[in-house]
């Protein structure tokens, strides 16, 4: 029987059924190896959709989609085109069509088909549900097609049917790709069309101006929030604390947690970390540990953030024994040690010299199924060579590269560091070149070494071509970078390099440290340059910068 009658007869079975038994035949039939074709696909796509057995004609859109349903007679997008042709359906059978083919789009992570029939059906004067419309924007947002968003929700925000949470979606859009602008002007066009603005709305609003670094305009979010009479939740005051903490702006941050508790808003363990974390960034390690005890009296479970924070700031305060106890107590709470866990407290017996107790803690986190990381392999190298243990040091690199990590930039720039630190400048700038080799670009930190290198023994010729290969290589130079050439220059005698150097760092919007100031100006006053050594006094009292007592005695004598 030909393809086309075969199709017929199923159709004809298929219209005395009621709706799930025609879906029953249509199954039976596919499985017996039945060829669908365009007129037994559209038929039952029909037949569901005007039933409102919409997850029914879901499924079976979905398996044309994927090719579950196929056959040589029409492929998905021929199928697509006759369901949407203009038809005798009612314009509600049409609209849900369109819908029913735009949403398996979307659930297939197809966002230029999606958007193409979401095109369509605007073209044929078809109104889009807001809950199409909302799906295609969170695709289209999640594809890192912001900008592709941004055109449809303007072009189309007078046709569709808008609701809160689509002004949400644009608003935490704007946010993640760093536009706040437009996320604020988004919230305008949602008040200005006479919608709300609920929590969620300014929650993730205010999340955007933290995460982006405006904590002013998240700050002023925040209050206007309560000026509308709009509660803010566990979630918006944690955000706005992180965002306190992350600005440095600590003491807003502890006001805003007791404002917090005050409301009677159980902090969570984001706002609990967010707190201890600024605590131990701060070293105050005491009162770290009081919330997290009031964390764990709260019922609030620590996790594994939490406790390698802690562990962190005991190791900043080189008390790698606590912070070796607080593992084991993690251990105890069962959470199990990661590998920042590992790589914090390896470090920190790296820098109080205790390399026997490092190692034990790297051959335990291997033991335990953690693969060591560059970063790991770095703080060990970091380690050794800070005890000149060049042996160790060599063995490290060698497993580090069996275990395929090649070294890094921060690795040649450890390893440079020991060498010039060992006043091995020759040795420093083979590496140095070896890293070049590599096809590994320097950066400011390594060519800081180097120029430190090479000033602590005098070399300011040297040092002076580094330092002006700089601005070839689309570098800027740092402030301590500045002060180790400035105190170079001062060490030979040079002072009119070390001033003009002065008022280069001044031109680039930094301040150079007392030691550079002092230096300059006693320089100045031995080859008798009183009217500059007096400026750079003022200029350097002007900044905030306390001179020696030797200086100002030198410069008042002279003034006397």
């Amino acid at each position: 029987m030909a393809q086309t009658e075969q199709a017929l007869v199923l159709i004809s079975k298929m219209v005395k059924s009621p709706p799930l038994k025609a879906l029953s035949l249509f199954n039976s039939s596919a499985l017996q190896g039945f060829p669908h074709s365009h007129q037994s696909i559209s038929f039952i796509l029909h037949l569901l959709i005007s039933s409102n057995l919409f997850s029914h004609s879901h499924s079976i859109l979905l398996k044309l989609i994927s090719g579950q349903i196929s056959a040589s007679s029409f492929t998905p997008s021929s199928i697509f085109h006759e369901l949407t042709l203009p038809h005798l359906d009612s314009c509600a059978t049409q609209v849900l069509l369109h819908e029913s083919i735009i949403n398996v789009h979307v659930q297939s992570q197809l966002p230029k088909q999606a958007l193409f029939y979401f095109n369509q059906m605007i073209g044929r004067g078809f109104v889009p549900g807001s809950n199409t419309f909302n799906s295609i924007l969170i695709l289209l947002i999640k594809s890192d097609s912001f900008e592709e968003a941004w055109r449809l929700f303007n072009e189309t925000k007078s046709i569709v049917k808008l609701d809160v949470y689509c002004f949400g979606i644009m608003i935490k859009g704007c946010c993640e790709v760093g536009y706040l602008d437009k996320g604020f002007e988004v919230l305008g066009q949602m008040e200005e069309m006479g919608f709300s603005p609920n929590v969620v709305i300014y929650t993730t609003l205010i999340d955007g101006c933290c995460k982006n670094g405006d904590i002013e305009r998240g700050k002023q979010l925040f209050y206007k929030m309560g000026e509308l009479g709009l509660v803010a939740n566990q979630y918006t005051y944690t955000v706005m604390i992180n965002g306190f903490f992350k600005k440095g702006l600590k003491k807003d941050g502890f006001v805003l947690y007791e404002k917090m508790k005050l409301a009677g808003i159980v902090p969570n363990v984001y706002a609990y970390n967010s707190m201890i974390c600024g605590c131990c960034n701060d070293g105050k390690m005491n009162y770290a540990f009081e919330l997290f005890d009031e964390m764990r009296a709260s019922m609030v479970a620590c996790n594994i953030v939490t406790y390698n924070t802690l562990i962190g700031g005991l190791c900043q305060e080189r008390r790698v024994l606590d912070a070796e106890r607080l593992m084991c107590r993690m251990k105890r709470d069962g959470l199990s040690p990661n590998l920042i866990s590992y790589n914090t407290l390896i470090d920190g017996y790296c820098s109080v010299g205790k390399l026997d107790k490092a190692l034990s803690l790297f051959n335990q986190m291997k033991s335990s199924g953690h693969s060591p990381s560059l970063a790991t392999y770095n703080i060990l190298i970091a380690g050794f060579s800070e005890a000149k243990n060049s042996a160790g040091v060599t063995d490290l690199v060698r497993e580090m590269e069996t275990r395929g990590h090649s070294p890094s930039k921060v690795t040649y720039t450890i390893l440079i560091d020991a060498l010039v630190r060992s006043d091995n400048l020759e040795k420093a700038f083979q590496i140095f070149s070896s890293m070049k080799k590599a096809g590994l670009v320097a950066d400011i930190f390594t060519y800081g070494v180097l120029i430190h290198g090479l000033c602590v023994v005098g070399d300011m010729k040297e040092a002076s071509k580094l330092f002006k290969s700089l601005g070839e290589m689309h570098l800027k130079p740092n402030d301590v970078i500045y002060n180790t050439m400035i105190n170079g220059y001062c060490k030979e005698g040079s002072s009119y390099r070390a001033l003009r150097l002065l008022k280069e760092m001044g031109e680039n919007g930094m301040v150079p440290n007392v030691a550079s100031c002092n230096s300059t100006i006693r320089v100045l006053c031995m080859d008798e340059k009183w009217r500059e050594a007096g400026t750079l006094l003022k200029e350097m009292i002007k900044l905030g910068l306390k001179p020696s007592i030797s200086i100002r005695n030198m410069i008042s004598d002279y003034q006397s």
